[in-house]
């Protein structure tokens, strides 16, 4: 499965329905048996098979330092935001959720998912997500 936005964050960033410079956003992680569907997934009510584990709290944690900015030279936008890393941890995930947390499943939109092309694992130790060094997402 490749990364893929889901259809109804696209709404919402053109609805101004998530503001990824100052929302909370959360990523949250999941297991191989997780397939994203990015026409019907919309909340993260929507989201199956939530990793668990040693050093990991369901919901997955905060995104930090979030940036939105203007790349005239390739005439796109980025989001981006400080990798995120889960200490001390005991974890296999194949992907990455990114969400908006309203607090309740339900009503938090998914932004979006990032297969990591095979599970990756941490055991007693750090597990870390490094984004791209171009962005989360870019829209061109």
């Amino acid at each position: 499965m490749a990364n893929v936005i889901y259809n109804a964050s696209k709404n919402k960033l053109l609805s101004a329905g998530i503001n990824c410079a100052s929302d909370t956003l959360k990523v949250a992680l999941v297991t191989s048996t997780y397939t994203p569907n990015i026409d019907t997934h919309a909340n993260f009510s929507d989201i199956t098979n939530e990793v668990t584990g040693t050093g990991y709290s369901a919901g997955g944690t905060a995104l930090t330092s979030q940036t939105v900015t203007t790349d005239t030279t390739n005439d796109r936008a980025a989001f981006d935001a400080a990798d995120v890393t889960w200490s001390t941890s005991t974890i296999t995930a194949r992907g990455a959720v990114v969400y908006k947390s309203t607090g309740v499943a339900s009503t938090s939109p998914l932004l979006c998912y990032f297969d990591f092309g095979s599970d990756q694992v941490s055991s007693a130790g750090n597990f870390t997500i490094q984004w791209n060094a171009s962005g989360l997402v870019l829209l061109s």
